[in-house]
Formats: structure tokens, sequence, C-alpha cells
């Protein structure tokens, strides 16, 4: 029987699931719609397209790397104990090793890599149908380095917060130190340089205006606020900040006694910018009962 492209809109329309999804099930019901919502029922892809929209700001973040190759990536549940289960951690691995081993930069390729038979957003399907919460791949950066540099890799807080540094030199363990330094001071910036000027401004009117309220002298406005700015950059700038190991250095001297440069850094921490599931937890278990 021939699947018009309007009984793929209605079944999807009225499961809720993914196109391709929705033809298959037709394909393999004959065009019984019925049929194709039982199986589409079966297969768990129905129900994990109900949960698309709610709010899925757990999860862990990791890092992949092979060669001059590396991938960090945030797959997201909505509860913490879900993301520290055994299989959670599975699908992430599978995940990262997958985008590692390809050329993706963008989310939609990624999901559509093939990871043995399934794509990646099949198992994804599956895994929120199986452990019933939603599961999404929220994001992933891909970086490639030179042979003169060296990858620094660091998990916080068992896979909250992933950093991964490039440093042009040939020191791993001054890498990772600088990647640990961001994991656990979690810098905003890298450099003073990559300072946005307007996060910039908004500091200095914000200083501007406690120096007048403390009621300070306003002569001594400018000197106040460009000794508050230091503290913002100590605070706020990774290779501004105290090393970690070695309060009496800045992450930068650390980096040029070493004769080693950061080149680059990302950081991911799990649902950060997100808003967090807030339920009822006896109201959400009379609702599993009813």
């Amino acid at each position: 029987m021939e699947i018009s492209a309007s009984m793929v809109k209605d079944l999807r329309e009225r499961t809720g699931a993914g196109m391709m999804d929705c033809k298959k099930a037709l394909v393999e019901s004959n065009g019984d719609m019925d049929k194709a919502i039982d199986y589409l029922r079966e297969k768990g892809i129905s129900k994990a397209a109900k949960k698309a929209e709610r709010i899925a700001a757990e999860g862990l973040a990791n890092i992949y790397i092979k060669g001059n190759n590396a991938v960090v990536l945030e797959l997201n549940a909505e509860t913490d104990f879900v993301a520290k289960n055994a299989e959670f951690k599975e699908l992430l691995d599978k995940i990262g090793n997958t985008i590692l081993e390809s050329d993706a930069k963008d989310m939609q390729t990624a999901l559509n890599l093939k990871c043995g038979s399934d794509t990646i957003n099949d198992l994804i399907v599956n895994a929120t149908a199986k452990i019933g919460e939603k599961i999404s791949l929220r994001r992933f950066e891909t970086v490639t380095k030179k042979d003169s540099e060296v990858f620094g890799s660091y998990l916080h807080m068992g896979g909250k917060i992933a950093s991964l540094t490039v440093v042009e030199g040939s020191n791993e363990e001054v890498a990772k130190d600088v990647a640990m330094q961001a994991a656990a001071m979690r810098p905003l910036y890298t450099n003073i340089e990559s300072v946005p000027e307007e996060d910039l401004e908004h500091e200095k009117s914000v200083i501007k205006e406690q120096v007048v309220n403390e009621g300070k002298k306003p002569e001594f406005a400018d000197k106040i606020v460009e000794g508050r700015i230091r503290k913002f950059y100590e605070e706020t700038v990774l290779e501004e900040q105290a090393f970690i190991k070695d309060s009496s250095l800045s992450v930068k001297a650390y980096l040029e006694n070493n004769k080693c440069k950061l080149n680059k850094l990302v950081k991911y921490e799990v649902g950060e910018g997100m808003e967090k599931r807030q339920e009822n937890f006896a109201e959400e278990v009379m609702s599993q009962i009813k």
C-alpha cells in the first residue's frame, strides 16, 4: 500500500513521533492507522515523544580524545538518579566515541550518525522510552589540535563539569592542571582579551555605583574602580586566577614558567543556563499510581 504524506502527518499529530518513525510504522502496519499507533507504542517511540517538552537539566558531561582530535559533550536527563545509571553512562560513551570518529560539526549531522544499526537519535529515543525520562544530547564541540599542542582534560564532580584545554608546548601535566583549574574555579573568560567590552563596562558601572554609595571622594573613584576591576579579573578570568596548586602564582605565570601557552578552553557545566526540573515528588508518585 502506498503511504501518503497526509497519512504520515496524521500519525505524527496523533502520536508526536518523528516523521520517519511514523512512515516506518505505517509501512510495517500496511497503512492501518491503529496498528501503526500500536507499533509506535510497542517500540516506545510515541512514549518518548510525549516527554519531549519536559525539562532535562541533569546529566553528565564527558571528554573523548583520540590523537589530535577531541570531543566535549553534554547528555541530559531529568534526574540525577538516572544520570548515575550505568545504562546512561554507556549511552554517553557510545555517542561520544561515535562523534569522535566522525567529522560532525552540527547537532543535526551528529544525531544522524550511525552507531551500529541505529542512529544516535534512535539510541536517544529508545533510551528515553526505556528509562522513562527525557534524554537529550544538549551540545557538543569538536576540537582539533596541532602536533605542537597537547590536550589537557579534567572531569569535576563525577562529570558535572568537563574541562578541556589545548596548550602550546609538550607538557601534558600543565595542560591537565589548567583544565582542573578551570573545572574547579569556574572562570567566565579565558584571558583578559576575551572579556567582552559590554561585560567590562557593565562591571565598571556597578563598581562606580558602589563607590558612590560608599561615600568615597570623587577624585579617588577612578583608582578604586581600577583596583576592583583587577579583582574582577582575578575572580573571573582563568589566566588571572591564583593557581590552585600554588597560590603565589597566577595561572598565566604558571604557564609562562613552563614555557606553555593556553590556546583554547572548552568547559561544560551540566545544566548551566537551563531551568531546573522542580516537581513535588509525592505528587509525581501518586500520578504514576493513578
